[in-house]
């Protein structure tokens, strides 16, 4: 039996790579060899880190996880390969994967999604971003000419700002603590400012720093009766907020959004691979690239995720190049 090279959290902050067996494919399965992997920093260093609450075990199971939470375990779904054998039409196809971080897989055809001849393999590792700013931005429903902020430049606060760029007339702000993020924001087309000059009487306020800081500060900058969508997720950290002071008064809505099951608002007539399909059409536009901020060899992903959970490594995306492996 051939066999792969495949990532897994051994314990918190402690990774390390295993082989991993690789069976022929049955019928209406595909062989894919990766050419990348992407890190979703948010989550999969609260992975790594070992703060999954206990509660979310179930819930936070990426598609082809092996094993459970907290560890060990192997976990990802951000990767982008070539179909190696399989089905005649997906043959010599670049193709998405909500697969783990691995040098080549077998899995359902269905599972896997056609990227876009025009679309770089490397940028296609954004797709689970962007398809999770476009659940955000089904969720948030801006309008016409919004003032909307973005706090937290990370990778889906990136591609939400780049997305609701594009709404006629909307002004579009990424709000972060990094004075980096503002060459980031200018390739992106949207303004930038630090915490403290962030605008104030937004119309929509999008929080996907992952800190209490952050979504005090949406508190205090949305407009009276407007809408704070967070987009954050704190694994076991709980959060205070401020709301007391002028919460009522000013009639403010705080709403959740994540990418585990379609908006409500398309929920009855998008699929989840409706939303995956539209996000990899989305990654056409090459602004995208902005995002991807560090590269490395599948070599070295056990001290690259230590270095990013702890904050050694900063990046919006950092990938993973497996094209030698």
């Amino acid at each position: 039996m051939r066999e792969a090279t495949a990532f897994w959290t051994d314990r918190p902050g402690v990774g390390s790579l295993r082989s991993a067996p690789l069976r022929p494919p049955g019928e209406d399965e595909v062989l894919v060899r990766t050419l990348h992997t992407g890190v979703s920093r948010g989550t999969e260093t609260t992975v790594f880190s070992g703060r999954v609450p206990e509660s979310e075990h179930s819930r936070m199971r990426a598609p082809f996880q092996e094993a459970d939470f907290p560890g060990p375990v192997k976990y990802g779904y951000l990767n982008v390969g070539r179909v190696e054998e399989g089905p005649e039409h997906l043959r010599g196809r670049v193709v998405f994967t909500l697969f783990p971080h691995q040098s080549a897989f077998v899995v359902p055809a269905a599972a896997v999604v056609p990227v876009p001849d025009d679309v770089p393999p490397r940028r296609a590792v954004l797709a689970g971003a962007v398809e999770t700013a476009v659940n955000i931005l089904w969720d948030a429903a801006p309008l016409l000419g919004d003032r909307v902020t973005v706090i937290g430049a990370g990778m889906i606060g990136c591609s939400v700002a780049r997305l609701a760029r594009g709404l006629p007339g909307a002004r579009v702000t990424l709000v972060d603590t990094a004075p980096g993020r503002r060459d980031t924001a200018d390739r992106l087309g949207v303004a930038f400012a630090a915490p403290e000059a962030a605008p104030t009487e937004q119309d929509l306020v999008v929080n996907t720093s992952g800190s209490e800081a952050g979504l005090a500060l949406a508190l205090r900058t949305v407009v009276t009766e407007g809408d704070i969508v967070e987009a954050s997720w704190y694994g076991d950290r709980p959060v205070s907020l401020p709301l007391g002071a002028d919460f009522h008064s000013r009639r403010l809505s705080i709403r959740s959004s994540q990418v585990g099951a379609v908006s409500p608002r398309r929920r009855d007539r998008r699929t989840t691979s409706d939303r995956l399909a539209l996000a990899l059409d989305l990654l056409r536009d090459p602004a995208f690239d902005a995002l991807l901020t560090g590269s490395s060899s599948w070599r070295e992903l056990p001290e690259t995720m230590a270095a990013l959970a702890e904050g050694r490594t900063d990046a919006v995306c950092h990938t993973i190049d497996w094209r030698d492996a």
